[in-house]
């Protein structure tokens, strides 16, 4: 190739580069409206709080001395007990309510449905105080064999425990609630898995346990730590009982004294704030943990097992 043709290559070859395209930036799009309404929602929110801040009406003193009040620490133990408690009942009724819905047996369908249908259908308040006035329903509770001999005899009217029927009251009530998001779960999984357990030779009561509810887990953790959350603060509603030990007892025992309602209701929303706000972060990776396989996002440590299986494979 002479020297007149190799030139002419080239200049070909810097024509054809300069011709080719300018990579296409990526402008984002302008949103003023969002700043606009940030900062006028930050500018109401700095005001309010200015306001409050300088409302003798707050009694930010005594808000700041009951705060850290051993008493007010003792009721938040209280109302962590009654939540604990009364989930723990809660679920396993529920799930025994679920299971019974769902069973063949018309028999059980028609109890668990009675039960859903009174426990959700009244007001849980107006149930605790049915709970509170037991023992004026029932002086006394005999255990034995109907129209033959007495086993034991309990006497209501002595039992001095409201922490006790606050409990069962919560718990009872919880019952209805967790019993319908079991069954959604329970649903949840396909038939197929029934007629495989079935042609297993499993029974229906083997099937459930064996292998719906495990499966059905993944539909029933989320909605259940929205339960544990709300009832926390469901707990408040035991001074129809009465009880007045727990986190709400105790602010308003206190402030029936000092007369000074607002910060000790102040003092009790941030105990339930924070709790809940430690509920809120367990339930997040509860969640996480449960929805594991939903999601088409793989995790990083997806990808490096990924990453090291293709790897293998070129190999």
């Amino acid at each position: 190739m002479s020297q007149d043709e190799s030139k002419s290559a080239a200049s070909a070859a810097t024509v054809v580069n300069t011709t080719e395209p300018e990579p296409i930036k990526a402008i984002p799009l302008r949103r003023p409206g969002r700043w606009i309404a940030a900062a006028i929602i930050l500018i109401a929110l700095g005001l309010f709080v200015y306001g409050a801040a300088t409302n003798e009406a707050y009694h930010w003193d005594t808000y700041w001395k009951y705060l850290r009040d051993i008493n007010i620490a003792k009721g938040a133990l209280v109302t962590l007990e009654l939540t604990v408690l009364a989930m723990a009942i809660g679920v396993v009724l529920g799930v025994l309510l679920a299971v019974m819905r769902l069973s063949p047996n018309p028999v059980l369908r028609s109890v668990a449905w009675a039960y859903l249908w009174v426990f959700r259908g009244t007001p849980v308040y107006v149930q605790l105080v049915f709970w509170g006035l037991f023992p004026s329903l029932y002086k006394t509770i005999t255990v034995g064999v109907p129209f033959g001999p007495t086993l034991t005899t309990f006497d209501v009217q002595g039992w001095s425990a409201p922490f006790f029927f606050a409990v069962i009251g919560l718990g009872l009530n919880e019952a209805a609630y967790m019993a319908e998001i079991v069954r959604a779960g329970i649903n949840s999984v396909g038939d197929g898995q029934r007629e495989a357990s079935t042609a297993l030779g499993m029974s229906w009561a083997q099937t459930m346990s064996r292998t719906v509810l495990p499966q059905a887990m993944r539909v029933i953790i989320p909605p259940t730590g929205n339960e544990l959350i709300s009832m926390l603060k469901t707990t408040s509603l035991v001074t129809a009982i009465p009880l007045t030990i727990d986190l709400y007892g105790r602010a308003r025992d206190i402030y029936g004294i000092n007369f000074q309602p607002i910060p000790l209701l102040l003092v009790a929303a941030t105990w339930y704030l924070a709790i809940t706000s430690v509920l809120m972060v367990g339930q997040f990776y509860l969640e996480r943990y449960y929805s594991r396989g939903m999601s088409r996002q793989l995790t990083a440590k997806q990808m490096r097992a990924l990453a090291a299986l293709r790897g293998g494979g070129d190999l």
